[in-house]
């Protein structure tokens, strides 16, 4: 398979920024369309990257997008997105719709090969609207009848990430953490393992009508998770288990603060461990990089770099 054209749908985000990068530094060239172009300045460091400032949830701008690519990668994903049956009005707008749309214009523009980004855990009768609207997704890529790719990774790390990071940010202001969910299991993976899975399955046949779980070599509490934020950023601080009642009381409550960190669909998502069967590796032979190699680098001391320097130190420029 020859891929030189991408078009890719949410690359503006953090996985999709180190996607662009990997994408890039091979000399494909990649369409990132955008809302909003200054919010993906940081792509434009890039020469074989062009941003488009387009709404990709309109069916009529999609096809423009698509002419003379190769293929397409849907990388676009919410967390929070509504209470409702059966997904949320969010997450069926970003989840189910979008997806059915851009399948649409693939079969319209005759392009066949499609990677598409999932989820841990998706599945119809999840508890979470999120899983549930990642699931209902991967229904629709199945049936398009496209050469498809899904992956379905667990929580995702790495340098500008909104997990880690936040709770870096959130234990340098916070004497105490009272926190929901503390058992939570999840198997974090770094963004470069995601990103170069991706990469790797553009041009591998056998990757053709796969889905892939990405996990991490290991497995962590939350209350864990946050406690190494805490050392490694240099914050360390109390942490309070929340039992199920008072947690899920907490997860409304943020429902009613801008950009907050918890939702009660997010409450729901964590009643699943988010972790891979044993003996899950990441796919082509690759092995999985420890949460530990990686995230002193962009959490030790508090010091927390711009992603968009990080990307201009890469493209020399």
């Amino acid at each position: 398979m020859s891929v030189r054209d991408v078009l890719l749908i949410g690359g503006s985000g953090f996985v999709g920024s180190h996607l662009v990068h990997r994408l890039a530094a091979r000399g494909l060239n990649v369409r990132v369309p955008t809302r909003h172009r200054d919010r993906a300045k940081h792509l434009l460091v890039f020469p074989t990257v062009t941003v488009v400032e387009a709404d990709v949830h309109s069916a009529a701008t999609l096809p423009g997008l698509m002419d003379g690519q190769d293929a397409v990668i849907n990388l676009v994903g919410i967390l929070q997105g509504g209470i409702g049956s059966p997904y949320g009005a969010g997450f069926a707008r970003a989840h189910v719709e979008l997806p059915q749309k851009i399948i649409a214009a693939m079969q319209r523009a005759g392009i066949r090969r499609l990677l598409h980004m999932s989820a841990l855990q998706a599945a119809m009768d999840a508890p979470s609207g999120y899983l549930r609207s990642k699931a209902a997704a991967e229904t629709a890529v199945c049936a398009s009848g496209l050469d498809f790719t899904m992956f379905r990774p667990s929580v995702i790390f790495g340098d500008g990430d909104a997990f880690l990071t936040m709770f870096a940010k959130l234990l340098a202001i916070a004497p105490v953490i009272p926190l929901a969910c503390p058992d939570a299991r999840f198997q974090p993976v770094w963004a470069d393992d995601v990103t170069a899975a991706m990469d790797e399955a553009l041009s591998r046949q056998e990757a053709i009508d796969q889905t892939y779980d990405l996990c991490g070599p290991k497995q962590y509490t939350l209350r864990e998770l946050v406690a190494y934020a805490g050392e490694i950023s240099g914050h360390r601080r109390p942490i309070i288990g929340l039992p199920s009642g008072i947690a899920y009381i907490q997860a409304l409550a943020m429902e009613f603060v801008p950009g907050g960190p918890m939702s009660r669909d997010n409450y729901y998502s964590m009643q699943l461990p988010s972790v891979c069967a044993t003996g899950c590796g990441l796919p082509f032979g690759r092995q999985a990089t420890a949460l530990e190699a990686v995230a002193p680098g962009y959490l030790r001391d508090g010091r927390w770099r711009s992603g968009n320097d990080r990307y201009r130190q890469v493209a020399r420029r």
